[in-house]
């Protein structure tokens, strides 16, 4: 039977490959450019059935839609890399591109890919958007869980799915897929769907970088168990929030660097929350240039957490399909503290040599 649509996914990690599990598993066929990437990620396209092309040309010849899932930092390299293809083909694509950025990005970055688009190819339908939970799963009928199923679907299983807001000027047209992604369209602003995934981030991401930080240090003073057994009296619900968010955080540490700032720019550009003095005050322009942060606030220490958890510690070289160590919040506390403690022991060498 003929596949539903393309869909070219960039690129395939956690997210990328859990939504392209789903969409095979619904009859559409999936293409991505993964050349230059590790073997592993190869060995997962090959395991799923996603197809393998050589080109960015091919990949935009032969889909009907691209998602562009990658982290902050790459959002607008793979636009780049798109518009770039588009204009190599040696004949135009007679039927529409669909972009759907779905990455975890500030309103202000969507702007200016809609507008690299708007300049560089504006024939493609660019859509802004966000994915707010976990990777597509296959689960058993009786979880409790956000589950979606499709009636003409090509397998009657049912799927936990994260939520898929939308916006911008051009809906997704196709409604089966647009189901079958848990799809929500805000309204026709670029920005609304990336700024409601930055706010819900905030609170989820937010909330567990405020544990890494009162685990570690808890556990230097020695009462990390104590603290675990207040919350699990006083705050239960958030004590369940803490364990699964501290515990699943070291393999995407090094992504949520990068989201922390946008979330951070999205508050000050959007909400107004720019650098403030400490009586509340705004700090001005010498303030922002001394901390060199900008408007991120906050968040660019909530960004600096994770920056240590991926780069300082033993816990930046966990993979999600491999994990070996931060599978308990003791053993995350441990591998921080002894990061933070290598990282003073640097800068007082540092000293001593200057």
């Amino acid at each position: 039977m003929a596949p539903l649509a393309t869909v070219g996914i960039l690129s395939i990690g956690e997210m990328g490959m859990g939504v392209a599990k789903l969409l095979i598993a619904h009859g559409y066929r999936v293409v991505t450019n993964i050349e230059g990437r590790s073997e592993d990620t190869h060995q997962r396209a090959l395991k799923s059935s996603i197809e393998c092309l050589p080109t960015d040309e091919s990949l935009v010849s032969e889909s009907d839609y691209i998602f562009s899932i990658v982290p902050p930092r790459d959002a607008f390299t793979i636009a780049t890399r798109i518009t770039t293809a588009l204009k190599n083909l040696s004949s135009k694509k007679s039927s529409d591109l669909y972009y759907l950025d779905l990455n975890a990005i500030a309103p202000s970055t969507a702007r200016s890919i809609y507008a690299h688009f708007q300049a560089e190819a504006p024939e493609v339908k660019f859509i802004d958007g966000g994915i707010i939970g976990g990777a597509p799963a296959l689960k058993s009928s009786s979880a409790a869980s956000t589950t979606v199923s499709i009636p003409s679907s090509s397998t009657s299983s049912s799927w936990t799915l994260p939520s898929i807001p939308l916006s911008g000027p051009h809906p997704l047209s196709d409604t089966h897929l647009a189901t079958l992604l848990n799809t929500n369209y805000l309204g026709k602003a670029v920005g609304q769907a990336s700024g409601l995934k930055c706010c819900f981030a905030s609170m989820t991401k937010g909330f567990t970088a405020l544990c890494i930080q009162a685990f570690t240090t808890a556990e230097k003073m020695g009462v990390r168990g104590e603290l675990e057994k207040v919350m699990g009296e006083r705050v239960p619900g958030l004590w369940g929030m803490a364990g699964k968010g501290v515990s699943g955080m070291a393999p995407k540490a090094y992504r949520w660097v990068g989201e922390m700032r946008e979330i951070g720019g999205c508050f000050g550009e959007e909400g107004g929350w720019e650098g403030r003095g400490e009586e509340g005050e705004d700090g001005g322009e010498e303030q922002e240039m001394e901390k060199g942060k900008g408007v991120q606030g906050i968040f660019a220490e909530v960004a600096e957490v994770y920056r240590i958890v991926a780069d300082e510690t033993v816990l930046g070289e966990e993979q999600t399909e491999k994990r070996k160590r931060g599978l308990t919040i003791e053993d995350v506390a441990i591998c921080v503290g002894e990061g933070l403690d290598g990282m003073k022991e640097k800068k007082t060498k540092r000293a001593k040599t200057e």
